[in-house]
């Protein structure tokens, strides 16, 4: 079969030859956000860059036996703890030339108005990010900007347990993973990881012991935030509630893979699936025990025009407060 003489064909003309583009009026995202502990967590207010406050717990229970007609005689008293974090400026900045803001687009009216709506999402992921993160408190200085310490630098133990209920539990013992302990003030130095050649299978006897360790503490573990491979551990264990689906006459049952809920002697702990936990810990948190403070909440300001360009500055300034770090444990050296 041939195509008749001069016949002319789309392979002629092409978009030079004035054919127009067929190109949907969509744009099709895909953004893996997390903002999990940003919108659950407690919200507080800030007024200076180092925000502090105090954490206190309740004396060991003891036997506490006495004559009849005792002469008075004052208990000793302990101070309470005085915690302290360190504000961290979240910025997107973003210029759109003003030709651009104008031509006709596919999938948006308007440049400036899609990229601030991005730029915010992408900005409220990066604070969610640094909630969660191992990264210490650091104080800044003209050259450096202020960073919060994150969930899994509070989280610290005197010494690290593979056997033992602590705040600090490694997958195996063989691992190395190490969270330097604080009395006070904000901590301010990052955990360190085993070696990627010491990572090991999170089990359900060590993911028990961080749980035991909340408990005895007096803190009610609700959250168990974890990445895609701690999760995978967590669905296997046994402690895993049992979920019934209702599904009508004409409709297909469908599969429940995953774990929602985990049932330990501890209490019910609802496991969360997060992209910003790291893929070696599992972070057993009593949320009431968190909040987090702004100094500046978050805003979008427009930049002085410099050129043909429309410029903006999303920002805000928070931190993360965690109200007593004795309340919390994590396991590492997962892998």
């Amino acid at each position: 079969m041939a195509i008749a003489t001069n016949t002319t064909t789309t392979f002629d003309v092409g978009t030079a030859g004035g054919n127009r583009e067929d190109i949907e009026d969509t744009i099709h995202e895909l953004y893996p956000e997390e903002t999990f502990f940003s919108t659950n967590l407690a919200k507080t207010d800030a007024s200076a860059t180092y925000h502090e406050w105090l954490g206190d717990t309740l004396d060991a229970a003891a036997a506490n036996i006495n004559i009849e007609g005792n002469e008075f005689a004052a208990s000793a008293i302990n101070d309470p703890v005085r915690y302290a974090n360190y504000t961290q400026i979240i910025v997107k900045s973003f210029a759109i030339s003003g030709t651009q803001e104008v031509v006709a687009k596919a999938g948006r009216a308007s440049e400036v108005g899609r990229q601030a709506v991005r730029q915010m999402r992408a900005a409220k992921n990066d604070l969610e990010y640094a909630l969660c993160r191992n990264q210490a408190a650091t104080v800044g200085g003209t050259g450096t900007g202020r960073s919060m310490a994150g969930m899994e630098t509070w989280i610290a133990a005197t010494t690290a347990s593979s056997t033992a209920a602590t705040q600090h539990v490694r997958a195996s013992s063989l691992a190395s993973s190490t969270t330097a302990p604080f009395a006070s003030g904000a901590p301010g130095t990052a955990p360190t990881d085993s070696g990627a050649s010491s990572l090991y299978a999170l089990t359900e006897a060590g993911l028990k012991l961080a749980l035991e360790s909340n408990y005895a503490k007096g803190s009610n573990t609700d959250v168990i935030a974890v990445n895609a491979t701690a999760k995978n551990y967590i669905n296997a264990f046994t402690g895993v509630a049992t979920r019934n689906v209702d599904v009508g006459r004409e409709a297909q049952a469908s599969i429940t893979g995953a774990a929602d809920l985990y049932v330990s002697n501890f209490g019910v702990h609802r496991v969360v699936l997060h992209r910003h936990v790291r893929s070696n810990v599992a972070l057993c948190l009593d949320t009431d025990l968190w909040a987090i403070a702004t100094l500046r909440g978050w805003s979008m300001e427009e930049r002085a025009k410099t050129g043909d360009a429309e410029k903006r500055e999303i920002l805000c300034e928070k931190t993360l407060v965690c109200r007593n770090p004795k309340g919390n444990s994590k396991v590492t050296a997962i892998g």
